[in-house]
């Protein structure tokens, strides 16, 4: 099992799809990593030596901001844009969709569980 960044990678998968189970490396990191490592695209995780699995944690450790140090450094932007006050950071606050999505309907993995309103009826003639 090959282990990087702290994270263990799917042994039975492609390295380009192994190693974005990385957080802060996507399916374009991950292919410029393995280009950058000299190694071909259509080889398994399970056939990497253990040259290549060192070659492929130092070119992460020299260029990328990954796992523990991304989830930092995202969280910390949050942060300063809620202190700001602007208006995405108002969003977060509010627990609401940041990026314009509408919420008359929808957006529901971010408000949450429907919560019914009590006495509402249903207008009749």
């Amino acid at each position: 099992m090959a282990r990087i960044a702290g994270v263990n990678i799917p042994t039975q998968k492609k390295i380009a799809v192994g190693l974005t189970s990385i957080y802060g490396i996507g399916h374009y990191n991950a292919k410029c990593i393995i280009e950058k490592a000299g190694i071909p695209e259509s080889r398994r995780v399970a056939d990497l030596t253990d040259a290549e699995i060192l070659k492929i944690r130092e070119i992460i450790d020299k260029d990328y901001t990954v796992e523990g140090d991304k989830r930092r450094e995202v969280s910390m932007n949050i942060k300063r844009i809620v202190d700001l006050g602007t208006y995405r950071g108002l969003r977060h606050r509010k627990g609401l969709p940041v990026r314009g999505q509408r919420t008359h309907t929808n957006a529901r993995t971010r408000k949450g569980k429907a919560i019914p309103i009590a006495g509402k009826k249903i207008a009749t003639r």
